[in-house]
């Protein structure tokens, strides 16, 4: 632990204070903590959209822009780990568990729950519900992830910087964010990655424990939950004592192989001609009417507004709470690629996969809604799944292969979160010592069993939201400073070749 720095220290400080908070008075936390999010998504929702969306076209442009070429790492070096393998690993950090969490659950509350602009239950709420879907794990969320990991990945394998989220700023401020202020921001970058995670472990926790009970009876409590988190706990931290290389590398792959095992089963078993016929109509929706949803805010109608806050601009500040995270796993193993191998691998083959995966799921559940065989949307949202699984043949096999891949995610992203934590807390270290990543298992864990036995965990997803804004601005100022660097490095390879 004697590498540790202070943003380590400082941070744990403030996560205690948090949590015991939310210990102490649950209620009054979540009233706080659900004011503050109210009032960011009602002010600052077109300020989301017009951020995502910029992120979004900037990383298509420099895709196609002279600075494709430029390497991330030295001009001659090769990409640390294979396509396939570097793919498993950044979607199983990026979203896996909230794949599985939501695929089933959130067209079909789009469709016949709580439908955006349609009538529910109607076939332009299906339609809607789908490209809305598509929209919120799509090409947004992706370029916002794939620029701040690029801003990361520039500076730490080109530039030669600290893999930190204060280094990327340097262009701007100078050797200042050696200082206070970097540490300021490293603190903040820290904070939402403990508590998103924190949060993922709840979910994930109350997951497994809604498909054994609905598989085998066991207890659905708050004990059945923290036994779960104790075991997963032990699990991750052994992979996270294995390395990089090893633990999340095996754990990406066997994630991959379970979830296309998992997609391929239910395309075949479920209601196979209208899944493919909808994920065609879907995404040809989705893609015609990306500029329009990218900016709507809903002006003018109160209602329509109400459902942007709660889903779209949730999303918005959902993800760029999880970015320093994410950002930071997918730079680190994405070093030696160029920034065109690399953008169009995180935006677009993520993007795709998502739009595959939830027009699988999302049809499966809808057409049983509307089969009237069974009210699949009464279940509550960690057993949607498992009850579609159940009007499936060989749904047992299916709910256990899902139970599996739940799991795996879990430990990737805990294990993941771990080594991100580490580097972040030992001053950008690419190697982490085993004792540090233990340390902040251990933490993480902790706080989603604390939360879990009070009842705190919307209130910690009301803390995720709120420590969002601040660290969007912090994305924007590392966009800036990445076209500075971008620029002087473009003049540096056009001189060596003349």
């Amino acid at each position: 632990m004697k590498k540790v720095t202070n943003v380590f220290y400082i941070t744990l400080a403030l996560v205690a204070v948090t949590v015991i908070y939310g210990v102490i008075d649950p209620e009054g936390f979540g009233t706080i903590t659900g004011n503050l999010t109210g009032d960011i998504s009602t002010g600052f929702g077109w300020y989301y959209q017009l951020l995502m969306t910029l992120l979004l076209a900037i990383s298509l442009f420099l895709i196609i822009s002279p600075y494709g070429k430029i390497r991330l790492g030295k001009e001659k070096e090769k990409p640390e780990f294979s396509t396939a393998t570097w793919l498993a690993m950044l979607f199983s950090a990026g979203m896996g568990i909230g794949l599985v969490f939501y695929g089933a659950y959130e067209p079909l509350s789009h469709f016949i729950v709580d439908a955006a602009t349609e009538e529910i239950g109607s076939d332009a709420a299906f339609k809607e519900a789908m490209q809305r879907t598509f929209f919120h794990w799509g090409f947004q969320p992706w370029g916002m992830y794939g620029m701040v990991a690029l801003s990361l990945a520039f500076f730490q394998f080109r530039r030669g910087d600290r893999g930190l989220i204060s280094a990327t700023l340097k262009p701007i401020f100078g050797e200042k964010m050696d200082g206070p202020w970097g540490t300021f921001i490293d603190i903040i970058a820290v904070f939402a990655t403990v508590f998103g995670v924190a949060s993922s472990l709840g979910f994930g926790a109350a997951q497994i424990n809604g498909g054994l009970t609905y598989l085998f009876g066991f207890g659905n409590d708050v004990w059945s939950q923290l036994l779960i988190i104790a075991v997963v706990t032990v699990l991750f931290i052994f992979s996270a004592w294995t390395g990089l290389s090893k633990g999340i590398k095996y754990l990406s792959n066997t994630n991959m192989v379970l979830a296309v095992l998992l997609l391929f089963l239910v395309l075949i078993l479920g209601p196979t001609l209208l899944i493919f016929n909808v994920f065609t109509q879907s995404l040809g929706g989705y893609l015609q009417n990306l500029i329009q949803l990218s900016f709507e805010t809903s002006a003018l109608n109160e209602e329509n507004r109400s459902w942007l806050n709660a889903w779209t601009i949730f999303y918005w500040a959902w993800w760029i709470a999880w970015s320093p995270f994410v950002g930071m796993f997918i730079a680190r193993v994405s070093r030696g690629r160029t920034i065109r191998e690399f953008l169009i691998g995180v935006v677009i083959a993520p993007t795709l996969l998502c739009a595959i995966w939830f027009s699988t799921f999302g049809t499966a559940a809808i057409s049983l809604q509307r089969s009237g065989i069974v009210d699949v949307a009464a279940s509550a949202v960690e057993t949607t799944l498992f009850v579609v699984f159940s009007e499936l043949p060989f749904g047992f096999i299916l709910s256990i292969v899902a139970i599996l891949l739940v799991s795996t995610f879990f430990i990737t992203s805990a294990d993941s979160a771990t080594f991100v934590l580490g580097m972040q807390s030992t001053n950008g270290s690419l190697a982490p010592s085993n004792t540090v990543k233990i340390a902040w298992g251990l933490i993480q864990s902790s706080i989603a069993a604390i939360l879990l036995a009070v009842g705190g965990l919307g209130a910690i997803q009301n803390t995720i939201i709120i420590a969002a804004l601040p660290f969007s601005f912090i994305i924007i100022l590392m966009m800036w400073s990445l076209f500075r660097a971008l620029n002087y490095e473009l003049k540096l390879i056009e001189k060596k070749r003349h």
